[in-house]
């Protein structure tokens, strides 16, 4: 098997379950979660996969992206590329996908739909359901089994929160594009800030990806899903707060849940009304103390992708 990953637990997921069926398997990990999140390598590693940083030499896809920068932080969609690239080029390999496509959201229901029973469980039902988006799956899997609910009469809200950094629904196009960055997959019609796009490398490593679930998108669109994004240190601030009153330490892509969960209530709490709020705690922290220590060392910067690069990557969608 040949995959991609950001932040790596999409990676360490198929790393073991190939290890569990006896295959091997080649991991194309996003080069600055690479380096920022090295425990997690090692986990692949433990479990038998073999984990390089993407963009990198063993592919045309990557020779290509380090020839018009050598020092590029890499994406998802490069190393969608190069996982593609290696799968096709061998007979005895099959590439598997971790996020965005309709099969992986609609597997990860079973979260929403255990969320579900739990408010049963509690005697509530949420005004909120929140989480954090990248290529959608994480979301999807939370939010899809309210879908029919709120068609129904419910009145719930869907929120999925983003990084400032990579705004892809708060700031993309509704358009076809590929979900790779050289142009080896189909078209998908989603949110897009353009398959060239390359995001700067906050430690978000998950939410790094140029398109949004096609899925997702739709319901984006259609006003049955909310998007919004945050800047990182905000979240990083959340997360520390949440970390000392719940003394659970969350990865940086679970924090803008947090962050969102946060805002929420405090506009309950000023609204002075009661409100029922869930997000999805999609991830802990354990690999990602290096993150925390220059949080707290003042090293963190938020950043802002500037337009004209928008812009730019755009004026490259496909022509359909």
């Amino acid at each position: 098997m040949a995959t991609e990953t950001g932040a790596g637990q999409w990676g360490s997921a198929l790393a073991y379950a190939t290890q569990v069926f006896g295959l091997e398997c080649m991991v194309y990990m996003v080069k600055c979660s690479y380096f920022q999140k090295p425990h997690r390598r090692t986990l692949m590693e433990c479990w038998g996969a073999k984990c390089i940083p993407s963009p990198s030499d063993r592919t045309a896809a990557g020779r290509k992206i380090l020839a018009q920068d050598p020092e590029c932080p890499g994406s998802l969609g490069i190393a969608i590329s190069e996982a593609v690239e290696d799968a096709a080029q061998r007979k005895d390999t099959n590439y598997s996908l971790g996020s965005v496509l309709n099969h992986v959201l609609l597997h990860q229901t079973i979260i929403g739909q255990e969320a579900i029973a739990q408010m049963k469980l509690a005697a509530a039902f949420p005004d909120v359901v929140i989480g954090c988006c990248g290529g959608g799956s994480n979301f999807a899997g939370l939010a899809f089994p309210f879908v029919p609910l709120k068609a129904g009469g419910k009145k719930i809200r869907l929120v999925a929160v983003e990084p400032a950094a990579c705004p892809t629904m708060t700031k993309g196009v509704y358009a076809y594009d590929f979900g790779d960055s050289s142009g080896m997959t189909p078209l998908f019609k989603m949110d897009t800030l353009g398959h060239d796009f390359i995001p700067v490398g906050i430690h978000a490593g998950g939410l790094r990806y140029h398109g949004m679930a096609p899925l997702v998108s739709l319901l984006h669109r259609a006003g049955v899903v909310e998007a919004v994004s945050y800047p990182q240190l905000k979240c990083f601030e959340a997360a520390i707060a949440f970390s000392r009153a719940e003394g659970i330490i969350v990865a940086p892509e679970t924090s803008h849940a947090v962050c969102c969960a946060i805002d929420e209530a405090l506009i309950a709490k000023e609204e002075g009304r009661e409100r029922t709020i869930l997000f999805n705690l999609s991830g802990h922290g354990h690999f990602d103390m290096a993150a925390y220590e220059k949080y707290f060392a003042g090293e963190l910067t938020d950043y802002e992708h500037p337009e004209e690069k928008i812009q730019e990557a755009l004026a490259h969608l496909p022509k359909v």
